[in-house]
């Protein structure tokens, strides 16, 4: 029974600590989260604040204001998250104290009887007459043993009672702490959302403004993703051809819809199915202006736009990087002078449209993080668009799962 005890006892010490650990990381994780949206936040205040357009684009400024509200919505809520995990903490913490408390009076209350116990019954001269009292040596040996345990005994617990009462301060210290940090995070929370609230009504009034012009940026909205339509058919008949070839060159039926993969191009493909949710960002600094898939425009939504990958905004001549080692496949010439490359990761196909300028040639091998040509920059708007596109064989992938999050 008391060996079963012990291991209970062990248990639910190791427990506490794996889950006291959990909750650590867990916290570490959600304020890495929250420093990296305010660092976020910086960017693309400095990204937008630098933006000098040539022409006034109403439609422009009010989605530059959404990019805004939204990365903002997300801090808002990485703060709350955090602060709910510190509250879990507190709690937990106060709990621990409460506990602790009452361990450290069981602790003074058993050492207070036990000394009044001893100073009724054994005075210096008493435990001398105890000793001396005996019938034999063995008998005098063992009370002396006895003698010496209780003594030892006395010193443990009040080394306990003062471990007990330094764990107890170490708990109140670390309470305080944190419930500083809780604090700085709802004051925090409350600044963000001042602040979300003056740019929702600066929204507003642009929007007033935007209604006047509406025929003409609908069909700025239409123009724009009848021409991305197109492009991303061109994308896909490529790799669709590519996907023949390799499998005509493979003496396999040229219907299918799947590359066929060299042992090398197998292992490339696994790589970088293993680096899932890893993989390096496409530029050096920027932010997902546009998701993936089919969605309203954030703008007017009654009209929808379908997106098959993300756009990311970034900063005036910067480059596009290969997010992976592998083969430039095509390089795709687009309206306006610009370009699009096709880099071959086994069956998987990273497109990088709107390049202003290309520094890799048709089957050239690229390593992760090489530049591949200069981001377009627009003259009208001064904006800094890449459009990243994922497709495992012709089928567009959602590039955000792909991507290391920030």
């Amino acid at each position: 029974m008391r060996y079963k005890l012990s291991f209970i006892l062990i248990f639910l010490l190791l427990f506490s600590s794996v889950d006291s650990f959990a909750q650590r990381t867990k916290r570490q994780r959600l304020e890495a989260r929250r420093t990296q949206l305010q660092k976020d936040i910086v960017y693309i205040n400095a990204l937008l604040s630098n933006t000098k357009r040539k022409e006034k684009n109403l439609l422009v400024e009010v989605k530059d204001l959404d990019d805004k509200i939204k990365k903002r919505d997300e801090l808002i809520k990485a703060i709350s998250d955090e602060s709910n995990e510190l509250g879990n903490e507190i709690y937990l913490n106060q709990l621990d104290i409460n506990k602790n408390k009452r361990e450290l009076k069981a602790l003074k209350d058993d050492y207070a009887q036990m000394i009044l116990k001893s100073y009724k019954s054994k005075s210096q001269n008493s435990r001398l007459m105890f000793l001396l009292s005996s019938d034999n040596f063995f008998q005098a040996y063992k009370r002396f043993q006895y003698m010496k345990q209780y003594t030892n005994f006395r010193k443990k617990q009040g080394d306990e009672i003062i471990i007990k009462t330094d764990e107890i301060q170490t708990l109140v210290d670390s309470l305080k702490i944190k419930k500083e940090q809780k604090q700085k995070l709802l004051d925090n929370k409350k600044e963000e959302q001042s602040k979300i609230e003056k740019e929702k009504q600066s929204q507003e009034s642009l929007l007033s403004q935007v209604k006047q012009k509406e025929r003409k940026y609908i069909r700025q909205i239409q123009g724009f993703e009848k021409e991305q339509r197109r492009i991303d058919a061109q994308i896909d008949r490529i790799i669709k051809d590519a996907i023949a070839a390799s499998n005509k060159k493979a003496g396999k039926a040229t219907a299918s819809s799947n590359f066929a993969l060299t042992p090398e191009a197998k292992e490339l493909a696994s790589k970088f199915e293993l680096n899932r949710g890893k993989l390096l960002w496409p530029v050096e600094r920027g932010y997902i202006s546009t998701r993936f898939g089919k969605q309203k425009h954030p703008v007017y939504k009654t009209t929808t736009i379908q997106s098959n990958g993300v756009r990311i905004t970034t900063g005036k001549g910067s480059k596009a990087r290969a997010i992976f080692n592998g083969t430039v496949l095509n390089i795709l010439m687009m309206p306006g002078n610009k370009k699009a490359v096709l880099v071959q990761h086994g069956n998987y196909i990273t497109v990088y449209k709107n390049l202003e300028s290309v520094r890799v040639s048709v089957g050239e091998k690229v390593e992760t993080k090489q530049e591949l040509g200069t981001i377009f920059t627009d003259k009208i708007s001064d904006k800094t668009i890449l459009n990243f596109m994922l497709t495992k064989n012709s089928t567009p992938q959602n590039p955000a799962n792909w991507i290391l999050r920030r």
